[in-house]
Protein backbone atom coordinates (compact mmCIF):
# COMPACT_ATOMS: atom_id res chain seq x y z
CA UNK A 1 0.00 0.00 0.00
CA UNK A 2 1.49 3.51 -1.03
CA UNK A 3 -0.02 5.99 1.08
CA UNK A 4 1.47 9.64 0.01
CA UNK A 5 -0.40 11.74 2.71
CA UNK A 6 1.79 14.42 4.06
CA UNK A 7 1.22 16.67 7.46
CA UNK A 8 2.78 20.01 8.93
CA UNK A 9 6.02 19.13 9.76
CA UNK A 10 5.88 21.89 11.99
CA UNK A 11 6.49 19.93 16.23
CA UNK A 12 4.36 21.24 19.16
CA UNK A 13 6.27 20.74 22.71
CA UNK A 14 4.03 19.38 25.35
CA UNK A 15 4.91 18.44 28.82
CA UNK A 16 3.69 14.48 29.40
CA UNK A 17 1.77 13.59 32.79
CA UNK A 18 5.48 12.60 33.84
CA UNK A 19 6.56 15.99 33.56
CA UNK A 20 8.55 15.14 30.57
CA UNK A 21 8.94 17.39 27.50
CA UNK A 22 7.97 16.23 24.72
CA UNK A 23 8.23 17.34 20.91
CA UNK A 24 5.30 15.98 18.93
CA UNK A 25 4.74 15.88 15.24
CA UNK A 26 1.25 15.06 14.20
CA UNK A 27 0.14 12.17 11.75
CA UNK A 28 -2.57 11.48 9.94
CA UNK A 29 -5.36 9.33 11.71
CA UNK A 30 -7.14 8.12 8.78
CA UNK A 31 -7.26 4.31 8.47
CA UNK A 32 -5.21 3.43 4.98
CA UNK A 33 -2.06 6.17 6.48
CA UNK A 34 -1.93 3.79 9.65
CA UNK A 35 -2.16 0.63 8.53
CA UNK A 36 0.51 1.55 5.89
CA UNK A 37 2.87 3.20 8.81
CA UNK A 38 2.17 0.33 10.62
CA UNK A 39 2.68 -2.45 8.62
CA UNK A 40 5.71 -0.82 7.34
CA UNK A 41 7.53 -0.76 10.84
CA UNK A 42 6.25 -4.28 11.79
CA UNK A 43 7.03 -5.79 8.22
CA UNK A 44 10.28 -4.09 7.43
CA UNK A 45 11.32 -2.78 10.82
CA UNK A 46 10.25 -5.60 12.96
CA UNK A 47 13.73 -6.33 14.60
CA UNK A 48 14.94 -2.63 15.22
CA UNK A 49 11.50 -1.97 16.84
CA UNK A 50 10.15 -1.90 21.09
CA UNK A 51 6.16 -1.57 21.15
CA UNK A 52 3.93 -2.13 23.66
CA UNK A 53 1.83 0.23 26.12
CA UNK A 54 3.16 3.14 27.59
CA UNK A 55 1.08 4.16 30.69
CA UNK A 56 1.23 5.37 34.14
CA UNK A 57 1.95 2.19 36.14
CA UNK A 58 2.44 0.06 33.76
CA UNK A 59 5.47 -0.14 30.89
CA UNK A 60 5.51 -3.05 28.39
CA UNK A 61 8.57 -3.04 26.18
CA UNK A 62 8.48 -6.11 23.57
CA UNK A 63 10.73 -7.18 20.94
CA UNK A 64 9.48 -9.39 18.31
CA UNK A 65 11.47 -12.61 18.11
CA UNK A 66 10.23 -13.17 14.42
CA UNK A 67 8.73 -10.88 11.40
CA UNK A 68 4.90 -11.06 11.35
CA UNK A 69 2.92 -14.45 10.00
CA UNK A 70 0.18 -11.83 9.32
CA UNK A 71 -0.51 -8.27 8.93
CA UNK A 72 -4.36 -7.69 8.03
CA UNK A 73 -7.51 -5.65 9.15
CA UNK A 74 -11.12 -6.65 10.04
CA UNK A 75 -14.10 -4.35 11.14
CA UNK A 76 -11.41 -1.75 11.83
CA UNK A 77 -8.62 -3.56 13.27
CA UNK A 78 -5.21 -3.93 11.99
CA UNK A 79 -4.03 -7.53 13.43
CA UNK A 80 -0.30 -8.33 13.93
CA UNK A 81 0.35 -11.95 14.34
CA UNK A 82 3.45 -13.20 15.14
CA UNK A 83 2.68 -17.13 14.91
CA UNK A 84 0.14 -17.36 17.88
CA UNK A 85 1.35 -14.05 19.54
CA UNK A 86 -0.67 -11.09 18.42
CA UNK A 87 -2.26 -7.87 18.91
CA UNK A 88 -5.38 -6.04 17.75
CA UNK A 89 -5.25 -1.95 17.83
CA UNK A 90 -8.96 0.25 16.32
CA UNK A 91 -7.09 2.15 13.37
CA UNK A 92 -10.32 2.43 11.18
CA UNK A 93 -13.87 1.96 11.28
CA UNK A 94 -15.82 -0.17 13.66
CA UNK A 95 -18.94 -1.47 13.41
CA UNK A 96 -19.11 -5.29 15.30
CA UNK A 97 -21.48 -8.14 13.81
CA UNK A 98 -24.63 -7.61 12.51
CA UNK A 99 -26.37 -9.52 15.27
CA UNK A 100 -24.05 -7.69 17.61
CA UNK A 101 -23.56 -3.83 16.26
CA UNK A 102 -21.12 -1.50 18.05
CA UNK A 103 -22.46 1.61 19.56
CA UNK A 104 -21.04 4.86 17.35
CA UNK A 105 -19.51 6.17 21.22
CA UNK A 106 -17.79 2.76 22.38
CA UNK A 107 -16.76 2.59 18.49
CA UNK A 108 -15.50 6.36 18.99
CA UNK A 109 -13.51 5.77 21.91
CA UNK A 110 -12.13 2.54 20.16
CA UNK A 111 -10.67 3.65 17.17
CA UNK A 112 -7.43 6.01 16.95
CA UNK A 113 -8.19 9.70 17.00
CA UNK A 114 -4.29 11.28 17.67
CA UNK A 115 -1.56 9.64 16.03
CA UNK A 116 2.17 11.10 16.86
CA UNK A 117 5.80 10.80 16.39
CA UNK A 118 7.59 12.14 19.12
CA UNK A 119 11.35 12.68 20.70
CA UNK A 120 11.22 12.73 24.45
CA UNK A 121 13.44 15.71 25.69
CA UNK A 122 15.63 15.34 28.83
CA UNK A 123 16.35 18.35 30.99
CA UNK A 124 19.31 19.20 29.38
CA UNK A 125 17.43 20.88 26.60
CA UNK A 126 18.35 17.86 24.11
CA UNK A 127 16.63 14.49 22.35
CA UNK A 128 17.04 10.93 24.43
CA UNK A 129 14.35 8.76 22.51
CA UNK A 130 11.87 9.14 19.58
CA UNK A 131 9.01 6.71 18.84
CA UNK A 132 5.58 6.72 17.79
CA UNK A 133 2.49 6.70 19.96
CA UNK A 134 -1.53 6.17 18.86
CA UNK A 135 -4.28 7.28 21.03
CA UNK A 136 -8.03 6.76 20.96
CA UNK A 137 -10.94 8.21 21.32
CA UNK A 138 -10.61 9.02 24.84
CA UNK A 139 -7.26 9.99 24.42
CA UNK A 140 -5.68 6.63 26.05
CA UNK A 141 -2.68 5.32 24.60
CA UNK A 142 -3.14 2.46 22.29
CA UNK A 143 0.82 1.56 21.70
CA UNK A 144 3.66 3.04 22.00
CA UNK A 145 6.63 1.99 19.52
CA UNK A 146 10.02 3.15 20.35
CA UNK A 147 12.23 3.28 17.37
CA UNK A 148 16.22 2.50 17.21
CA UNK A 149 18.18 4.54 20.35
CA UNK A 150 21.25 6.23 19.43
CA UNK A 151 22.28 6.01 23.00
CA UNK A 152 21.04 2.34 23.39
CA UNK A 153 23.22 -1.11 22.25
CA UNK A 154 20.60 -2.56 19.83
CA UNK A 155 21.09 -6.31 21.74
CA UNK A 156 21.09 -5.20 25.31
CA UNK A 157 19.62 -2.25 25.94
CA UNK A 158 22.61 -0.65 27.81
CA UNK A 159 24.06 2.36 27.49
CA UNK A 160 26.70 3.01 24.98
CA UNK A 161 29.89 5.02 25.90
CA UNK A 162 29.48 7.39 22.56
CA UNK A 163 25.87 7.43 20.30
CA UNK A 164 25.48 6.13 17.14
CA UNK A 165 23.71 8.58 14.85
CA UNK A 166 23.12 5.87 12.11
CA UNK A 167 20.57 4.37 14.89
CA UNK A 168 19.01 7.42 13.95
CA UNK A 169 18.03 6.15 10.40
CA UNK A 170 14.43 4.99 10.45
CA UNK A 171 13.16 8.32 12.64
CA UNK A 172 14.69 10.29 9.59
CA UNK A 173 13.07 8.12 7.02
CA UNK A 174 9.91 8.72 8.90
CA UNK A 175 10.40 12.30 8.77
CA UNK A 176 10.82 12.15 5.16
CA UNK A 177 7.98 10.21 4.40
CA UNK A 178 5.56 12.07 6.48
CA UNK A 179 6.51 15.68 6.22
CA UNK A 180 9.00 15.93 3.75
CA UNK A 181 12.20 16.47 5.94
CA UNK A 182 15.00 14.91 3.33
CA UNK A 183 17.50 16.57 5.53
CA UNK A 184 18.24 14.88 9.27
CA UNK A 185 17.65 17.69 11.68
CA UNK A 186 20.93 18.43 14.07
CA UNK A 187 18.89 18.66 17.04
CA UNK A 188 17.99 15.39 16.98
CA UNK A 189 21.57 14.49 17.49
CA UNK A 190 22.60 16.79 19.87
CA UNK A 191 22.44 14.70 22.79
CA UNK A 192 25.06 13.67 24.80
CA UNK A 193 23.74 10.63 26.03
CA UNK A 194 20.19 8.35 27.48
CA UNK A 195 18.52 9.12 30.70
CA UNK A 196 15.96 8.39 32.60
CA UNK A 197 14.38 11.60 34.30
Amino acid sequence: MNVETRTTHASERIIDADGAQIDVFELPTDSMSLESLLSDLFENHWREIVFGPIIQGAVFEWRAQQAPTRIGMFDGYLTVAFGVPHFHLCIGEHKGMPSHPVASALAHHRRTSRAELFRRVCKAGTPVSWGLRLFNGRGEQQITILLPNPFLNPDTDKILKAPDWSRLELWDQLRARWFGLDAPDPFDRSGKGFRHE
